[in-house]
């Protein structure tokens, strides 16, 4: 079995791209941090995130619980397979591109040496509108949501150092029933599972927003999608 390791790590800064007037909502202007790239020195990896990284929209992006984003690698060979695009490491605007991790063998709560830091794994990403505007594909989200390639984000337990090329050295799996794989499927296929639902909420490491999310379903209160795989990109 391989060792998992980060073959990328990348930072970005906030762009505006596109044009105000446009009449297409995919070529008006936008704003966003996910067009990153590959970084070979070190970084110094806080509680908030990559030194040098930026998020544009901080209410739905960033934070302690979202400080780093992975992307396994061996996705992008299948989504060029699919989409018929030039597309590849950093193009869903992750943080670390790791080797031999995906969404099947990732578990919530899972505790990775990072270099000097310490990182634990926090919530499967929920993918918005804006990997469909930087691609041009009005259904992106719905598809890598509906894939499950989603990916997934950590939380900082220790700052420091961090590099390209490092290995991941798992120190603890204290839920391995949660792969991100489970937990996407608790989302977005199994929405009448009420029982499921109530498991996953009381998962001690899953992120506040997911927990919420689940808790509001329990309520009766399924809120839709819309806004949030679609946003300004239909007209």
């Amino acid at each position: 079995m391989n060792n998992p390791y980060v073959q990328n790590l990348l930072v970005g800064k906030v762009k505006q791209i596109g044009k105000p007037e446009a009449k297409n909502p995919m070529e008006r202007e936008w704003e966003s941090g996910i067009f990153k790239d590959t970084v070979h020195d070190k970084k110094w990896l806080s509680n908030s995130g990559l030194a040098g990284d930026e998020v544009a929209d901080k209410k739905n992006h960033g934070g302690s619980e979202k400080a780093v984003f992975a992307y396994s690698t061996k996705h992008y060979d299948t989504w060029k397979l699919e989409l018929d695009i030039h597309i590849g490491i950093g193009a869903m605007g992750e943080n670390i591109a790791v080797n031999y991790l995906d969404e099947e063998t990732v578990c919530i709560g899972d505790t990775y040496q990072f270099g000097d830091a310490i990182i634990q794994v926090s919530q499967p990403r929920r993918p918005c509108w804006k990997p469909a505007r930087r691609f041009k594909i009005i259904d992106f989200a719905l598809r890598i949501q509906n894939t499950g390639r989603t990916g997934w984000y950590f939380r900082v337990l220790k700052e420091g150092f961090v590099q390209e090329k490092q290995n991941l050295i798992l120190l603890e799996r204290p839920y391995p029933e949660w792969t991100i794989s489970k937990c996407n499927e608790v989302m977005y296929e199994r929405k009448d599972d009420l029982q499921l639902a109530k498991d996953l909420a009381s998962c001690e490491f899953l992120a506040s927003n997911w927990r919420q999310t689940l808790e509001k379903r329990l309520e009766g209160k399924e809120s839709s999608v819309e806004k949030r795989v679609f946003g300004p990109n239909k007209a």
